[in-house]
């Protein structure tokens, strides 16, 4: 059995983005997209199954602002820290901070970070950061899609700097493109990213084949856009073909999965068909590398996800793998996903994930 370490803290369902910005002057306003609730039916379901009980607590803490430099700048910072102390306001698109939210922004990265520590320090094999809010959009100057601060990219440096490692590589499956995370390493080849994202999705400017890296870091950076409607057979198949074997090309000595939900079939910001057996399958696969290339060591950072009713079943089925206890809890939506028209492997799908693998040899 696997020790397991988890991360949370009451306070990550505190925050609260406002309404949905109205695109037009016909827009009703809606409530936010990213809302606690959502991630506290996660909680609640890792609790009601008795799994939360059989994991490793690890405390979070706030992240300083010298470690939030590492990534983004200090005006940048100072800015967001300035709206929490007054009436809030926006840094950017879709990214809002509300008042007395700073500390909460900072412990979400820290949150990470002390991941980071304890299957570093060998507390822990691995570790799942059940953060809010989420950061794999925030880039060096700006908020973007509800993220404020660069959660996964501020491991990764944390990680780096303050553990001594020479080699990290990010998998990020959230539905939208990382490209907060991608900016922080775009020309560092010490650090691996990888995005499996819808295509165009989210940010619609950002995400593309081409996009490998700059400088040093050119062949360091790996896009996956999937065409809209890709299932578990597109996903099952770009691990296979192309994050294992960059993954074991690059040989990290810590492994982090920026891992949002809202690939799954439920989800309404995504229009991709994924269901839990996804990614308990894509969480085998990039296990067992790590057992073989960076001693197991691997940490797991909660990103987006926007189905409350759903979601809580694919996080389930990720805490289930790394811990290596399976409960009782039976996925009958999950089931049905599974069974939808399209789920196999379709032609258009793999002309991009062969593409994407050619990329590797390139």
């Amino acid at each position: 059995m696997t020790a397991t370490g988890f991360v949370c803290d009451e306070r990550y369902f505190w925050v609260e983005q406002g309404p949905a910005v109205p695109l037009g002057r016909f827009d009703q306003p809606l409530e936010a997209w990213d809302s606690p609730e959502g991630k506290r039916r996660m909680l609640n379901l890792l609790d009601t199954s008795g799994l939360l009980a059989q994991l490793t607590p690890i405390p979070a803490r706030m992240a300083s602002e010298d470690e939030l430099t590492r990534f983004h700048n200090a005006d940048y910072v100072a800015r967001v820290k300035e709206l929490s102390e007054g009436d809030g306001g926006s840094v950017g698109e879709q990214a809002i901070v509300t008042p007395g939210s700073y500390d909460i922004l900072a412990l979400a990265a820290g949150g990470c970070m002390a991941a980071v520590d304890g299957v570093l320090g060998g507390d822990v094999q691995n570790a799942f950061a059940f953060v809010r809010p989420a950061g794999h959009h925030a880039e060096r100057d700006r908020g973007r899609g509800f993220c404020i601060f660069g959660n996964t990219a501020l491991a990764v440096m944390h990680a780096c700097a303050g553990h001594g490692l020479g080699r990290v590589a990010v998998v990020d499956w959230d539905v939208h493109h990382g490209n907060g995370t991608q900016s922080a390493f775009y020309d560092n080849a010490d650090v691996l990213t990888i995005s499996i994202h819808q295509d165009r999705r989210y940010p619609q400017d950002s995400g593309g084949m081409e996009e490998t890296g700059a400088g040093d870091g050119v062949g360091a950076n790996i896009n996956v856009p999937l065409p809209a409607g890709s299932g578990h057979g597109a996903y099952v198949e770009t691990v296979a073909e192309v994050v294992m074997p960059a993954l074991r090309a690059f040989q990290p000595e810590l492994i982090v999965i920026a891992s949002g939900f809202d690939a799954n079939g439920f989800d309404p910001l995504g229009r991709m068909m994924c269901h839990s057996e996804t990614y308990r399958e894509m969480t085998v696969a990039i296990m067992g590398l790590a057992g073989d290339v960076c001693e197991g060591r691997l940490v797991v950072c909660q990103e987006g996800g926007y189905s409350p009713g759903y979601m809580p079943y694919c996080c389930l089925a990720v805490v289930e793998t790394l811990s290596g206890i399976r409960t009782e809890v039976e996925d009958v939506r999950g089931a049905h996903l599974a069974g939808v028209a399209g789920q196999e492997l379709q032609a258009h799908q793999a002309d991009v994930i062969e593409a994407a693998a050619a990329l590797l040899s390139a």
